[in-house]
């Protein structure tokens, strides 16, 4: 695939525009479109059949902050310093810097999570900022001049509700992804016609709380849903970092199929709903779809409940696979599907590429899309925290190889099987080349950056296992709104801390996990 980044409007020259549309958690089988049984995507499909699907996409990182400073950079985390919700380094030059020195006018609108400020440009000219972090942004400010002031949690309800499904408190209109298409279509409106727009429009939906407006949060019945998907034995295929998600999200008490079912509609209701609003996007282009790249993707997926698990931190296809749709200009190559793997971090140098410029900075690690081949082998990666706690990854298309510091195990996955992810090879004589082969290049590629927390001397380095603490409450995730504790206090006689000392001495998961052997 060859195609260019410019275009004639009069007698000058003229980058494309690029529309970058993002979700946070949505899985990689959750466009109609490309099979997904029971959500309904058009806006989605339409851009699959104008498109180019890529049908084994990996997030670096799956979790929120390090995936996008991970694709925005161009690098991986062990080389940003970001792997997990915490800052890392953030000098790296981003692909939004390089369009804005291009001519670019930039603008985001919605969640980017960059840490340590979340607002933070990382080079965009303009933002419209909303984060679920009770900050006074800019989608918090239009809710209160709207009359919404009375909504405390308007992006659902977490804590103890985190992944109970919900519906909104908000009417449809002033929910934040329909708040998101509005200020990308009033940019869409208002923009300068005699410069190319780079245009992020990031949803902070799927992600947990499930919650739309309705009608939308009756779209699909738990009726309809299959259960997750837990085969024979699928405790095997789990390590720590499920059963830390499943504790502190207030999962690992035991499962009822039926809410499970439940919240698996509610899953998918979010992200029709989002998909509608892709839709009104689409429509505000006009005309100028023909002069515009679309990409569609997710920073990481959701395990719903497969598996036994939920939320994402580690590397099972549910959380660490993403779709990622790319639509050229005048929907040159429509219909196309890539199986070669790819990774987000792989859109730095696409969306450069996409403006025209050749001199992508020879230090990020990704290759432009529009110019990948089919042939020859490719290897994509990823990482989750660090030291004993790390999580790391390597995929070539078929087989995928995953090894996890706190429990000293490794994984290996024929994904072409039809076993899939329910049959760990490792130790399975006839695949333990593919295990060799994906292990030594991993380590390699640690040991080649000087990554000393991950290897140690050619091999895996090891910090002893670590294991849940026993009391089953510890850990327990408090996501409560700012202000909560006095309006409880105003309640009268029913006045309480909520919050007492001995439940916030158990709030740490990690200090509260228990360690084994020696650590070198």
């Amino acid at each position: 695939m060859t195609y260019g980044g410019h275009f004639q409007k009069g007698t000058r020259v003229m980058s494309r525009n690029i529309l970058f549309l993002f979700t946070d958690q949505q899985r990689f089988d959750t466009i109609g479109a490309l099979g997904a049984p029971f959500v309904k995507t058009p806006a989605l499909d339409r851009l699959v059949r104008e498109g180019i699907a890529y049908d084994r996409c990996y997030t670096p990182s799956p979790i929120c902050v390090s995936a996008r400073q991970a694709l925005v950079a161009g690098l991986p985390p062990h080389v940003t310093g970001c792997v997990d919700n915490k800052p890392g380094e953030t000098s790296h030059p981003t692909f939004i810097e390089r369009l804005t020195a291009l001519g670019y006018r930039t603008h985001g609108v919605g969640k980017m999570h960059f840490l340590p400020n979340l607002r933070d440009m990382r080079g965009f000219e303009t933002r419209e900022l909303s984060e679920p972090a009770g900050l006074d942004d800019d989608y918090r400010r239009w809710l209160i001049e709207a009359g919404f002031d009375y909504v405390d949690e308007p992006f659902g309800v977490r804590s103890e509700y985190y992944y109970l499904p919900q519906v909104s408190q908000l009417p449809a209109h002033a929910h934040h992804s329909h708040w998101v298409a509005d200020r990308s279509i009033d940019f869409l409106r208002t923009r300068p016609q005699d410069r190319p727009f780079f245009l992020w429009a990031s949803f902070i939906k799927p992600h947990p709380p499930f919650e739309s407006p309705t009608p939308w949060n009756k779209l699909y019945r738990a009726a309809e849903m299959p259960a997750p998907y837990r085969p024979d034995g699928y405790e095997e295929q789990l390590c720590l970092w499920n059963h830390i998600q499943n504790r502190y999200k207030y999962r690992d008490a035991g499962t009822d199929d039926l809410l499970l079912r439940t919240m698996r509609a509610a899953y998918y209701a979010s992200i029709s709903f989002i998909d509608y609003n892709i839709g009104r996007i689409l429509d505000a282009l006009g005309d100028a779809i023909d002069d515009t790249y679309i990409v569609f993707s997710s920073d990481h997926g959701e395990m719903l409940g497969d598996f036994g698990a939920f939320g994402k931190r580690c590397m099972l296809e549910a959380a660490v696979r993403v779709p990622l749709v790319l639509r050229h200009p005048g929907a040159r190559g429509a219909g196309g599907r890539v199986g070669t793997p790819v990774s987000l971090v792989d859109l730095h140098p696409t969306f450069l590429s996409m403006a025209g410029s050749a001199a992508a900075d020879r230090h990020v690690e990704g290759d432009d899309l529009m110019q990948l081949g089919s042939a020859g082998e490719r290897f994509v990666y990823s990482q989750f925290s660090e030291k004993e706690l790390g999580v790391y990854m390597i995929a070539d298309g078929r087989w995928k190889y995953a090894y996890s510091a706190a429990d000293e195990k490794e994984w290996l996955y024929d994904l072409d099987s039809e076993a899939g992810e329910s049959r760990n090879l490792i130790g399975d004589h006839a695949a333990e080349p593919e295990a060799n082969r994906l292990r030594a290049r991993l380590l390699a590629r640690f040991q080649r950056d000087g990554y000393d927390a991950a290897v140690d001397g050619g091999n895996w380095r090891t910090y002893g296992r670590s294991e849940m603490p026993d009391d089953p409450d510890y850990g327990l995730l408090f996501q409560d709104p700012k202000g909560l504790q006095n309006k409880v206090d105003k309640l009268g006689p029913y006045a309480r801390e909520i919050l007492p000392e001995s439940m916030r001495e158990r709030r740490s998961i990690r200090e509260g996990l228990r360690r084994s052997g020696e650590t070198s």
